[in-house]
């Protein structure tokens, strides 16, 4: 898992190198990180020693993050094998790059769930990849920030202990902003192919409750349709 980065380019991630970024295919435009890596290095639990396999699986991390929230040609895909990757959230079946594509992708394959659509304070089924990516810019201005925090096994079969933080600066499905901290904890496995030492399967495991329970605590000027919430 040696870092690949050539040429310059991001400093967590590879495959964002100058000609990387004006040759990739990109769902809209080359990605910048500035703004979330400023929050990043402030509030990071810890700073990996360069080259040990807690950095090294957090650039793992950080680059496949990347390539399945903003490439837009599964051929372009460096982490990960297309052909072979499935991804599966909470114990949930897993998915082919195909069927998340059709799921709507990024938040709407993590916030998946089988509540009744009128509990629901996020339903993936009304979401489309852009009004999701749009709707969590639009909240956390200063990134979604995510980090490694314990690593207990290395390649190929990684399992690690991650968290995701970022402060609800914009409102939330007519929730007002707070300010306030969001935290989300999980565990993660990742299963490396043995020659081509790409990922050929993912698997996240945590509560959504804890990003969006964060989300409603702000007024609310719309009448809630949940019954835990009148």
């Amino acid at each position: 898992m040696a870092s690949s980065i050539v040429g310059g380019g991001n400093k967590f991630r590879d495959y964002l190198s100058d000609e990387e970024l004006k040759n990739t295919k990109w769902r809209n435009g080359p990605p910048s990180y500035d703004v979330v890596d400023k929050l990043f290095e402030q509030e990071r639990t810890n700073v990996w020693a360069e080259g040990s396999v807690e950095e090294e699986v957090q650039r793992l991390l950080k680059t496949w993050e990347m390539e399945i929230v903003h490439k837009a040609d599964p051929n372009e895909l460096k982490t990960m094998d297309p052909n072979k990757f499935t991804i599966s959230i909470n114990g949930r079946k897993g998915l082919t790059p195909a069927e998340s594509a059709k799921l709507g992708g990024s938040y709407n394959i993590f916030l998946q769930t089988s509540l009744p659509e009128n509990v629901r304070l996020y339903n993936p089924d009304d979401e489309t990849f852009e009004s999701s990516q749009n709707l969590f810019r639009s909240i956390f201005l200063r990134g979604f920030a995510i980090e490694i925090l314990h690593v207990y096994s290395g390649p190929p079969g990684i399992v690690y202990r991650f968290r995701h933080w970022g402060y609800m600066d914009g409102p939330f499905k007519g929730h007002a902003p707070t300010g306030q901290l969001i935290e989300l904890f999980g565990i993660g496995t990742f299963e490396l192919d043995k020659e081509s030492n790409k990922i050929i399967k993912a698997e996240m495991f945590f509560d959504r409750g804890e990003l969006l329970g964060g989300l409603v605590k702000g007024e609310s000027n719309v009448a809630s349709t949940c019954p835990f919430m009148k």
